[in-house]
């Protein structure tokens, strides 16, 4: 067991593989079901590897500054003052486009025609999160079926005429929070990114909560795409007799939850093997309940899509303490070593870092290293004394905060930043959180995020978009909550349990995970409306029934905004929300300069190209502009950016993602960027791009909303070439 404690990957050695050289048109042709020779979008991100490549050439370097917007396609749901992002990934299949709405609506359109075919929306009372990123597609025969995400169930849709399959689960629909082992029933379990499909199964791994009390664990499941039942199920907390187990303590898998595949998975359908990228547990900053590495938390994991058993797994963060999530499965990819032809994994991650992996065996193409890191000096916390670091690529992102790193952007930005690090510490990437203000780099929103990377098989180049701001974080006992006035432990509450979804301010947080801010919530709901959310939980919030009448009474005093009251001593608080650990984070802090940019040295996003033959960076150009600046002279700074690219044999990479509400082409030998339009809202997702009728489309949603700086939108947009 002790060996097994230490193992960083592990190879099973059993399984004996095929070695087949990958076609690389291929990987964009694979599962078309067009009828015609048009080349479609029918898997999220282009096909079931993730590449987010299209073979089609005929919008090109050459032709693409002449690209037009030719259609506008309007969600009916989306407004101002709600999440209203569009995040979804749509697919197209026989001519027909399936994309979701601001308020999870599921949507065909006939491409040939632009009608509405059908739309489907879930009961009310089952409709939940509004962030469907992807469906997916099965068919057999004259079964056709569309599955995906709203809230804790999976639907199954009739792709035909939008109705419910009531033949698969529960009148059409799985729970999502059933069958994980345990009683899960008030806890959050959905599914934003779509499941993958192998022969018959449909796997999913899932988005779960991630305080500090109830978060349910992130085991993958596979499901009878026929019927919807449970065929398979990995326990991504490992269980007693489980490989793994002993990287835990004894007690975590009955308590712990996370180390979930929230961002999707991916598939090497000629090997059978799907690939997942694991978040980390719970709680985030404490883990003196969860001591040692913490398998198969913050984890590529590689399993038999048949089975759900483990072929190899590498581990890229130990015990984490800061967040950092693989967001985004990895991507089937292929480069050359030693006149070799390997095919490989490429995990992108928070950190920056890009781990490139043997797709069967799971070992590092470059290498890695295994480094020192600080300690913890927070009571009963067991930091892990090294973190893996890949030798190559070299960090995408600035991996540490210090005073040479402050913004230039003017004198007065310098001296304010300088000012407000006084009171604070600056650290390195895996300095442990503690008890004083620590900046770190990069934020726990990335580095890279959910979108994920492309991958151009003619170049063997890896594209991915990343962000370089810094944040500042903390830690606070729980137990001093007893000596606090409603309202002050309201605040406490607040910043541990929901600041990270809400944010502190009225307008929310920037990140994926964001709802409505909290403080403006009184301007929406009363008083017993609010307590009625705490107690029973609404679509993607999850109940808080296990708040005691105090720490409700409290969270209220201070959404509310009343002061005064007894302070609360003895037991009256109970302590709940702490769910029994010690000592609590008070949230991810945005850090800003006295204009509100980040307090970092530009770029704030990037483009980047990786040559995944040498590992070297081929080009790196900023992503993203602030308005502002822009008209003051300054060139692009980059913007924090969410939402993926699309790189086409025509030699272009479309991407979107930033808060100036752009969609750009870029030159994908160079970064040159040679076409952008203006949309009326932030493309926080990311495009596609099919052929119908011999005609080149590529669409992108632009709900923006969700993040401060942009406003909410309603449209997919249709571009092509002039008709």
């Amino acid at each position: 067991m002790q060996e097994e404690t230490s193992l960083k990957f592990v190879r099973k050695a059993s399984l004996a593989f095929v070695a087949a050289t990958m076609v690389f048109a291929a990987c964009a042709q694979e599962n078309q079901t067009a009828q015609d020779t048009d080349v479609e979008w029918p898997v999220y991100n282009g096909n079931w590897g993730g590449t987010k490549y299209s073979p089609l050439d005929q919008i090109n370097r050459d032709n693409v500054g002449e690209l037009e917007l030719l259609w506008r396609y309007r969600v009916d749901d989306a407004g101002e003052g709600r999440s209203t992002v569009l995040q979804t990934n749509p697919i197209v299949v026989d001519g027909v486009i399936y994309l979701a709405s601001a308020a999870a609506k599921l949507i065909a359109i006939d491409l040939r025609t632009r009608e509405t075919l059908w739309v489907h929306r879930p009961p009310d009372e089952l409709t939940g999160s509004a962030r469907v990123r992807g469906v997916t597609y099965w068919q057999d025969g004259d079964d056709r079926r569309i599955f995906y995400g709203s809230g804790v169930h999976l639907f199954a849709v009739n792709a035909s005429n939008g109705q419910l399959v009531e033949a698969f689960g529960e009148n059409g629909r799985i729970d999502l929070r059933k069958g994980l082992g345990a009683d899960h029933d008030s806890r959050r379990v959905s599914v934003r990114a779509p499941g993958v499909i192998y022969k018959n199964i449909i796997v999913l791994g899932s988005s779960v909560g991630e305080g500090p009390h109830q978060a349910a664990p992130g085991h993958i499941r596979g499901y009878d795409v026929r019927s919807g039942e449970q065929r398979w199920i990995f326990h991504t907390v490992p269980h007693p007799g489980e490989f793994g187990y002993a990287t835990w303590s004894p007690e975590s898998y009955k308590t712990v939850g996370g180390a979930n595949a929230w961002g999707g998975l991916t598939l090497d359908e000629k090997r059978g093997i799907v690939f997942a990228g694991t978040g980390s547990p719970t709680y985030d900053h404490w883990g003196g309940n969860r001591i040692g590495d913490n398998l198969f938390a913050n984890s590529v994991l590689a399993l038999n899509a048949e089975t759900g058993e483990r072929i190899w797994h590498y581990q890229t963060v130990h015990h984490d303490l800061w967040d950092y999530d693989l967001p985004t499965p990895p991507t089937l990819v292929s480069l050359y070593r030693g006149g070799e032809l390997i095919d490989a994994v490429a995990q992108p991650t928070k950190m920056g870092h890009v781990f490139v992996l043997n797709r069967e065996t799971g070992e590092p193409i470059f290498g890695v290293e295994e480094r020192p890191v600080p300690p913890s000096a927070i009571p009963g916390e067991t930091a892990s004394p090294t973190q893996p670091f890949p030798i190559l690529p070299p960090p995408l992102t600035k991996q540490s905060f210090t005073l040479s790193e402050v913004t230039d952007l003017s004198e007065e930005a310098s001296s304010y930043v300088l000012e407000q690090l006084e009171d604070m510490l600056m650290g390195d990437i895996f300095d442990p959180p503690g008890f004083e203000k620590l900046v770190i780099m990069p934020q726990f929103n990335g580095g890279m995020e959910w979108p994920g990377a492309a991958y151009d098989p003619e170049s063997r180049t890896l594209i991915v978009n990343t962000n370089n701001e810094a944040e500042w974080h903390s830690m606070e006992p729980a137990e001093d909550s007893k000596e606090l006035t409603p309202h002050a432990l309201g605040n406490k509450i607040s910043r541990s349990v929901c600041a990270r979804c809400h944010g502190i301010s009225s307008e929310g947080i920037p990140g994926i995970e964001n709802t409505p801010g909290m403080l403006g919530i009184s301007d929406r709901l009363s008083k017993d409306e609010v307590r009625a959310l705490l107690r029973e939980g609404r679509g993607q919030m999850p109940a808080f029934a296990h708040f005691s009448e105090v720490e409700t009474n409290a969270v209220l005093a201070y959404l509310f905004d009343e002061q005064g009251g007894e302070p609360i001593s003895g037991d009256d608080a109970a302590l709940q929300y702490a769910g029994g650990i010690p000592y609590l984070g008070t949230g991810h802090w945005d850090f800003r300069d006295n204009r509100g940019f980040p307090v970092n040295q530009r770029p704030w996003g990037l483009l980047n190209a990786v040559d995944l033959d040498t590992g070297a960076v081929k080009w790196q150009v900023p992503l993203g502009t602030y308005t502002e600046l822009e008209a003051e002279g300054h060139p692009p700074t980059g913007t924090f950016n969410i939402g993926g690219p699309v790189v086409t044999a025509g030699g272009l990479v479309f991407i979107a993602g930033t808060l100036d509400e752009r969609f750009r082409a870029f030159d994908k030998d160079t970064g040159e960027m040679l076409w952008e339009f203006q949309m009326d809202a932030a493309g926080y997702a990311t495009p596609a791009t099919f052929e119908v009728d011999g005609k080149q489309y590529v669409v992108m949603a632009g709900g923006g909303g969700g993040i401060p700086r942009t406003r909410s939108g309603d449209s997919y947009y249709f571009f092509g070439l002039p008709e």
